[in-house]
Order: structure tokens, then sequence, then C-alpha cells
């Protein structure tokens, strides 16, 4: 038995520190939190200073018990869990499920798992900070206490249903997310005329050139923009005035979680959760540092590594020493920003994390690198005819500096139309050279609303906010889509015409043309629910929903961790009016529907009305108490409650739709609750993604129909109807199925499963529910 016993979360970290460490340590993973609040009177004494009642939940006993005997085994114990506030809870826990004393058990934190950051930790050990397991449980209990009082308000007054939930940090990035949904169906498009002329000539030495010059300003109107146009026929045109400006680009600071959250989806794609997957597996192999942080930081000896990489790499002038500040004066979760550890390290061999370790890299390298330098050449030309001016521009890059490595990715909404529109450098012009006039066009432009939010701009927008901090974005977002409060889906663009004046050869002609406009990709929508609920808490709980305040109970955390404010006092200040808020609510707020009246049924005169349903939002025509029933129609994926007209809830009454008869049965098409179907010879078929049922046809539901047949019964090993048993092959060999539940077939029968008979296959079902599949520990929930 080894002296030591170093105790970390997760077994990855063990095994890399186990390495570093040598034969004299044991390391061991506690799989993340081993204790949580019991279940049972929301786990919280309040009248007794809000103390908590913790457990040792089911799957982690065997862990604790596991550990408790290697505690006792072992001279020493050590706590190495991760250093922000989670990780230091977990460490109290530790020893209060141990028995250790905390005033004279070893706690280590590194921000780095490489030898020489183990070595110092091991040999500069501390001990536990009770203040930041204070704001650790402060926030734990805080959350509880919101999550457990305002969930039964919203299963009284909210006639949906009885999962509902709310968050403290959660439910107000819903709001974000709601807010934003609104402000883009309430904005009013408004077209602008934007001109742009081409020329062409010849430089100093008889090369021909060309260039695109932009009009002196956007025009409201067809008419003000043909008048230009009109002004302009028969000019002569002349450069005026050439201006040459140096200009300089500097590198983004090292990455945060956030920054990194943003940049991994805005260059590869990836969901937040995917990112902090991926640099949690790059932490605990040792190849990054930490990477729950808000710190901007560069330890010196990275600064030395990063410096040296740079002058062999790309030589000393890309080298530019830089130290960067945080905006955020609380930034505290660490000390460090995420980095390689081993900055010669260009990249990774593991195939998952390689692309975001390369992203790591070169951020981290580019921080450090020269400014880069560009000339800005704006040349000003003359319309004879026109006191107006037009206006060329481009840029030169002169040194690459740190864009020789990396340049950083921005939102959609922080991208001007005139960024878009840039197209690089201007060829070498004079001034009162002349110039031939290719053509001008004055296009029809739209403004465009506020884009809907990523996931990476979210965590931005939460971050600016101060809602939030570095381990609460992935599963903040991960939670508002599980609740069904809202969805990341893609939307189809819509066409759209826009028209174009053309002055060619002293001519004024007028077209139009169309664009595909509106298309998003991977946008989080707020549903339905998410909706009606927003509004409920905004209604009622607006403390809890502000933004101001949702910042400031961040902020009192902080001040916990630095021992500038005592935690239960903290909780009982929010407690108090936020329990009254909930009493009041409960006695006075009316039962919310989720309705809203659309007009009446030209037909039978009963109310339409769009409103939540038991499977989501739906139409009714009628009322439950009418002697006739009332009927439905279910919204599609891309319909809301709050927008729908009558004229497209009268359309979804069009299903079910007959198509016709194929192989002499016929087919109907309609919308269950997984979704559009065909049925045919009373079985049923999953139409195809693209396939709207509204529209679909015969001729594309009849080969489908055909083909599912076939695959069905190329898996269909054997049918016992009268029993409804069926033996089938899946991906990983044949099984036994039953109504909706599958049943293992034990490996000595597999080769043989087409030779059962019913008799043997019910007791193959009898002993499965018997002796059910022990089922697996659940894995460890990763901080993120």
């Amino acid at each position: 038995m080894a002296k030591n016993l170093v105790i970390v979360e997760s077994p990855a970290k063990a095994k890399t520190i186990e390495k570093i460490l040598g034969n004299d340590f044991e390391v061991k993973s506690c799989f993340g939190h081993i204790r949580d609040l019991e279940k049972d009177d929301m786990g919280i004494d309040i009248p007794n200073n809000f103390k908590p009642k913790y457990i040792v939940p089911e799957d982690k006993e065997k862990v604790v018990k596991d550990l408790k005997k290697l505690a006792k085994e072992t001279d020493e114990v050590w706590l190495a869990t991760d250093e922000d506030r989670e990780g230091e809870a977990i460490s109290w826990h530790l020893c209060e499920v141990l028995g250790l004393d905390p005033v004279n058990t070893k706690r280590i934190v590194f921000h780095e798992i490489t030898k020489s950051a183990i070595e110092k930790a091991v040999r500069q050990p501390r001990l536990l900070d009770m203040n930041m397991v204070h704001a650790q449980q402060a926030r734990r209990i805080l959350d509880r206490i919101v999550g457990f009082e305002l969930s039964p308000v919203l299963w009284r007054k909210m006639s949906m249903r009885n999962s509902l939930s709310a968050g403290r940090v959660q439910s107000v990035a819903v709001r974000l997310i709601v807010e934003r949904e609104r402000e883009i169906n309430a904005f009013n498009s408004v077209s602008t005329f934007k001109v742009e002329a081409w020329f062409t000539g010849k430089d100093i030495s008889g090369k021909n050139i060309s260039f695109k010059a932009e009009g002196p300003t956007k025009f409201k109107t067809a008419e003000d923009a043909e008048k230009f146009l009109q002004q302009c026929v028969g000019a002569a045109y002349t450069v005026k005035d050439i201006q040459v400006k140096p200009g300089k680009k500097s590198p983004a600071a090292p990455f945060t979680t956030s920054t990194l959250q943003q940049e991994a989806s805005r260059k590869l794609g990836y969901s937040v959760s995917k990112t902090m997957l991926l640099a949690q597996k790059l932490y605990e192999s040792g190849k990054i540092t930490y990477m729950r942080t808000d710190s901007v930081n560069l330890s010196d000896t990275a600064l030395a590594n990063i410096q040296k990489e740079i002058n062999t790499s790309f030589g000393e002038k890309y080298h530019q020493h830089r130290k960067f500040k945080n905006k955020n004066e609380s930034a505290q979760e660490a000390h460090e920003a995420i980095r390689p550890t081993y900055m010669e390290n260009h990249t990774d061999d593991d195939s998952d994390t390689k692309r975001l370790y390369d992203l790591i890299w070169k951020r981290t390298i580019a921080s450090q690198m020269s400014d880069a330098e560009l000339e800005k050449t704006i040349a000003k030309i003359d319309i004879s005819t026109n006191h107006e001016e037009l206006t060329a521009s481009g840029e030169v890059l002169k040194f690459d500096g740190f864009l020789k490595v990396y340049l950083e990715s921005r939102d959609e909404e922080d991208v001007t139309e005139e960024e878009e529109d840039q197209e690089g450098s201007l060829p070498p012009l004079t001034v009162k050279q002349a110039l031939d006039l290719k053509e001008m066009k004055a296009t029809e432009r739209f403004s465009r609303p506020a884009p809907r939010y990523t996931e990476a701009s979210l965590v931005k927008k939460l971050e600016e906010l101060g809602i939030g901090r570095p381990s609460t974005y992935a599963p903040t977002i991960t939670t508002i889509q599980k609740r069904n409060y809202v969805e990341k889906r893609d939307k189809e663009g819509v066409k759209r015409e826009y028209r174009i004046l053309l002055l060619k050869d002293n001519q004024i002609s007028k077209n139009t043309d169309s664009e595909n406009t509106g298309a998003e990709k991977s946008k989080l929508f707020p549903t339905d629910l998410g909706m009606i609920v927003t509004d409920f808490l905004n209604q009622y709980f607006d403390s809890v929903m502000d933004y101001g305040f949702t910042a400031k109970i961040e902020e009192e955390f902080d001040e916990i961790a630095g021992g500038k404010q005592v935690w239960n006092k903290m909780l009982n200040n929010f407690y108090q009016p936020f329990h009254k808020a909930v009493q009041d609510t409960l006695e006075n707020a009316e039962r919310v529907k989720g309705e809203r009246l659309l007009g009446e049924d030209k037909e039978s005169g009963k109310p339409i009305v769009a409103r939540m349903g038991r499977y989501g939002p739906m139409i009714q025509i009628g009322k439950a108490e009418d002697e006739e029933k009332p009927r439905f129609a279910k919204l599609k994926a891309t319909q809301s409650i709050e927008t729908i007209t009558m004229e497209e809830a009268m359309e979804l009454f069009k299903l079910p739709r007959t198509l016709g008869q194929f192989e002499g049965s016929d087919v109907v098409v309609n919308i269950g609750r997984f979704g559009p179907y065909a049925q045919h010879d009373k079985q049923f078929y999953s139409l195809k993604k693209e396939m709207d049922p509204y529209t679909v046809e015969l001729d594309e539901v009849g080969p489908l129909i055909a083909e599912k047949r076939t695959a069905k019964s190329e898996r269909t090993i054997k049918v016992f109807e009268k029993e409804k048993i069926q033996i089938l092959k899946g991906p990983y060999g044949p099984y036994i199925k039953q109504g909706l539940r599958n049943f293992k077939i034990p490996k000595e029968k597999i080769d043989t499963a087409a030779d059962l008979t019913v008799e043997e296959a019910k007791a193959i079902i009898e002993d499965v529910k018997a002796n059910p599949p022990k089922k697996k520990a659940p894995a460890k929930k990763k901080k993120a």
C-alpha cells in the first residue's frame, strides 16, 4: 500500500497524475461530487440557518466505501480536486464523508497537470478554503430553493403539464432568447438603395486596372436613387483625392472558458457542451491548463516558453510581449487563461481533441505575436455632373504579424455591412486621373433584425450581463434545451425580390432579382412553452428574472468566496422576499391557460384557439363542454402560438389527407405524436424529413412504403401474431420484441434464434423480467 492517497475527480486525471507522482502515491478518483442535497423537504433546514442536509447517492456508495478503506490504510490523504469552488466543495465533502479533519488534511491545487506543477503543489500544500466551500454551498442551496419553490407554482398555475420547472440562471437565459425572438417578430424591415460603381482605366505604367467605389449615401426610395443616377448620365469621373493611412490589428487575448466556447462554435461548429467535454479531456491528459477560467492572464513561465516558440518558428520580429487584463475584476475561478501546457507541442494526436487543441495553440501563440501592419487607401472620385462624390477604399497587408497564425472570428451581429462588402486592396491611382465608368448600380437592400442567439453568442451575452460563471454556461444551455423551453434548429430562408437600377452606356434600366433571405443554422428558438413560462415568471417573479438582480447574486457569491459576506445571511436576504412572492402567487395569481383566440370558424361559428396541449402547441376549434367534440390540429415545428395567423391555422385542418390508393389500399398522411407519417394497409410509416404532409403526393409516398416494408421484412426473423411477439434482427444481432419492449436473447441461443418456439421466447421474456440486467453506474457528471 502506498504511503500517500491522492483523491481527484476523474479516472483520466488520476491516471495522468499517478504517472507523475511515482510509487509512494496512489491516485484514486471520487468520480465527481460524492454528496448532494436530499430530495425530501428540499434538503435544506431553512429555519436552522439554511443548514443543508446531504446524502451520499446510491451510485456513489461503493466509491465512498472503497475510499474510506484506502484512507484508513494510508499514512496521508491529499485532496487534489479542481481549483475552483466546485473542486473545493468536493474536497470538503470528502473530508466529511471519509472522517478527515479539514484542519490538517493536505489540499493541493494546480492549474495544469504537468510534472513541475504537480511537484510544486505537493511541496506547497494548503488547507481547505472554507470561504470557497461556503460560496459553492450558497449557490447550490439558493438554486435548490428557487427550483423547489418555483416549480410547484408553475404546476398549480399553468395548465400545461406537471413536468414544468424553473431555475435561477436558466430562466433568465430563456428570457434573453424569448425577448430576442419577439424583437425579431416585431421588426419591420426597411429598404434602402445602395449605389456602387465599377471603374476601369490605366495606371501610370499603362497597365489596365479595375475597381469598385461606393455612393455617398443610402437612398431611402427608388425615386431618390434614380434621381442620383440621372445626375450621373454623361458625367466624367476623375480621382479627386487619395489618402493613405497606416493601420494595425492586434491579436485577441488567450482563451477564457466563454471565449473558447464562442470561437469553437464559430470556427469548428461545436456545441458548448462538446467544447467543454473535449477541453476536459485535454486538461485531464495534461495537454492544456484548467478549462474553467475567466482569467486572460499567462504565467511568466508560459510567456517565456511562448516567446521561445515564436522566435524559433517565425523569427524574433514576430514576437511582441503582451499582458492582458481582465475586464471582470472579480475573475477568480482560476489564475490563468486556457493554454497548452507545452507550447512545443503544436498539435494533438487524438482525433477527437485535435481540432480544439489546434485552436487553443494558435490563439495562445498569436496573443504574444506582433501586430499586423496595414495600409488603408481611401480614394475620392469626382462626378462632373454631380456635387456628390464616390468613395473607393482598400486595405493592403504590409506585415502579417499574428495573422500568420490566427484571426479571431466574429459573431453575425458584430459584423457591419461595410465589413461584409470589403474587397481587399485598390490598384495604384493618382490624383486627377481620369476613369471610365463601366456601370453604376443602385441595389435595393433591406435592414435586418438582430440575429437569434447561437449557444456561443448566448454565453457571450450572459457573461456581458454578469450572469453565471465559467462552470455554469454549458449546463445552463443544456438544461434549457432539455426542459423544452428552447430548441436548437435551422431555419430555411425565404425568397425575396429586390429592385436594381442600372446605369450603363448612359442609359438607365430597371430590373428585379431575387435572393434567399433569413436562413439560419443552429440557432436557439424559444418554444411556446418557454414563452408562456417566461411571461408568467416575469409577471410574478420580476426580481428573479431581472438581469441586474441575477448578476448581483453572482457578485454576492464572489463576496462569500472572498470572505466579505456570511453565506447564510446572504441566503436569508434573498429568501425572505422570494418566499413571500411565492406565497402571494400561489394565493392570488390566476391560472395561465396559454391560449390565444384567433377568431371564429366560418362554418360552425365556434371559437378557434391556439393553445398549449398535452403534446405541445395546437389549434382547437370548439370548446370541451360543447356537445360536439372539439377538433384539434398540431402546429408545425416552425409555427408558434404567438404568431400563427387564422389562415395558417385553418391550413392545419387539411390533415389527415388521403393521397389515393397504393396496391389497392388507401394511403393517408397525417401528423402524430412522433411526427408526420403515412398510413397504409393498417401499417404506419414515418415520412422523410423533406416530405411535407400538407403537400406530399402519392408518387413520393408509394416508393417510401415499399422501401420501408422491404427493410422491415428483412429484419423480421419470426412473428408470433397471437402473442404479439417478434424475433427481429438488430445491429447487434437478433432480439425479441413484445409490445414496445425489447428482450436480449441469451448468447447460447443467438445462432438458433430463427428456430425459437413461442414457448421458448416467452420463457426468455419472463427470465429477463425476473432478472433485469444490472444498470450501469451513471457516468460522472462532468463540470462544464
